[in-house]
């Protein structure tokens, strides 16, 4: 794994990359906010309300436009737009977290938001219906999860790409953040 001193700025082109439910949102704002870098929520661009998916294409001229910039942080990309993300990309942020983690932090959202209903993304709200469909976001993780950390590994292993930095639990990447400089 390559690593990054956390005395180091931060540079200036971030994705925070990880299985669906490892908290990329969540982090990407922590680091936001301590460093002042403009953060994409990847899901206000790909959902309409309903759930209803951005059409490929648009997603990809939208992230497209955001990754032009020289100065931004993304919660997360997709398979089908790293091909130009992580060219552009000078640090990756892996949230390399043990299955049972992420899948139970996911389930946790996932029931909580169905219970309160309280708005995610665009004004979507989570349902016991969805939770239990065939595009549910609990099924996905179990779908992607092998992908996803494989693909975070392959990178932390390749002298090409970006630098990675793999956190492995909650508290290293606390520390990184509280470290950042602002």
């Amino acid at each position: 794994m390559r690593a990054q001193q956390a005395s180091k700025p931060l540079p200036d082109r971030v994705l925070v990359y990880g299985v669906t439910g490892s908290g990329k949102s969540t982090a990407a704002l922590a680091i936001g906010a301590r460093t002042g870098h403009p953060v994409t929520l990847v899901d206000e661009l790909t959902w309409l309300p309903g759930w209803v998916s951005v059409d490929p294409a648009v997603q990809r001229e939208l992230i497209g436009e955001v990754v032009a910039g020289e100065r931004w942080l993304l919660d997360s990309s997709y398979g089908a737009w790293l091909d130009f993300v992580l060219p552009r990309t000078q640090l990756v942020v892996g949230l390399d977290y043990p299955r049972w983690l992420s899948l139970s932090r996911l389930v946790r959202r996932t029931v909580s938001g169905a219970v309160t209903k309280e708005p995610r993304c665009n004004g979507n709200v989570e349902t016991w219906r969805a939770m239990l469909s065939r595009r549910s976001i609990i099924r996905w993780h179990f779908r992607s999860f092998a992908r996803k950390r494989a693909r975070m590994r392959a990178w932390a292993a390749s002298p090409d790409g970006p630098e990675v930095l793999l956190f492995r639990r909650p508290r290293e990447l606390e520390a990184w953040i509280a470290a950042l400089g602002g």
